[in-house]
């Protein structure tokens, strides 16, 4: 097994399959079982889900809200997600808990580092929620300080698109696609993978990251097995 231990970052807005808004439940599905798959070969994952599929902060901003406050909306919506998500696994036999980053305690545990990581040994998914739990940072740096706590392996970083290109491959045919990437070329290239604080904390903490398309069914267990599927930002 390539990975033992794997922190999934999702997008809130990949939970919307062909909706224009919330949550699909039959993506919610096929995400449960490609995550069961997972678990089932005994991988231990934690998973960190955005919120923009409900709420994105900045969008209010610019509509004249005050930033703080947009943010703090944001991190609700990305535990309504997280209870989507939790449902979703235990439909299909997984054990799963939400931890939050803020207080929410009649849905969701809080976060104690010791106790996710103790859940991921018993073989459960822990489904972190409520972003940092402060404002002014996204659910990408929320992936990359948990993933560093719980000392996972590698980020798995699940996007619409196999992988990094040289360009926006929806926009631009020509954009041909890297296999793999240092940390230092994707900033020479000036490659979008993570807002600039969560890529810099996983280059200093020495954490990879893989980009790959989730809404393919088995690449989540082709990647865990040691296939390169997608692109690997490495040392």
């Amino acid at each position: 097994m390539q990975y033992k231990r794997i922190l999934l970052k999702l997008s809130g807005e990949a939970l919307m399959g062909e909706q224009q808004y919330g949550i699909d439940p039959k993506r919610i599905k096929e995400y449960a079982e490609d995550i069961k798959g997972v678990v089932n070969q005994g991988v231990q994952v934690a998973i960190v889900i955005g919120g923009g599929n409900i709420f994105r902060g900045m969008k209010g901003v610019g509509e004249g809200m005050d930033r703080v406050q947009g943010d703090h909306m944001g991190m609700l919506a990305t535990v309504i997600n997280a209870l989507a998500l939790q449902s979703g696994l235990e439909g299909v036999g997984v054990e799963t808990r939400v931890q939050s980053a803020i207080k929410i305690n009649e849905v969701a545990e809080p976060f104690i580092r010791r106790r996710a990581i103790r859940h991921l040994e018993k073989g459960r998914v822990v489904i972190f929620g409520g972003g940092t739990g402060n404002p002014y940072f996204t659910t990408d740096s929320a992936a990359v300080l948990r993933a560093i706590e719980i000392k996972a392996d590698v980020i798995l970083k699940g996007t619409r698109v196999d992988g990094i290109y040289s360009a926006d491959p929806e926009k631009d045919k020509s954009a041909t696609k890297f296999s793999s990437l240092s940390f230092d070329e994707v900033l020479s290239k000036g490659l979008k993978v993570m807002d600039t604080t969560a890529f810099t904390l996983s280059q200093e903490n020495e954490l990879p990251i893989v980009v790959f398309d989730m809404n393919t069914r088995g690449n989540l267990e082709k990647i865990v097995s040691g296939e390169n599927i997608g692109t690997l930002v490495d040392l």
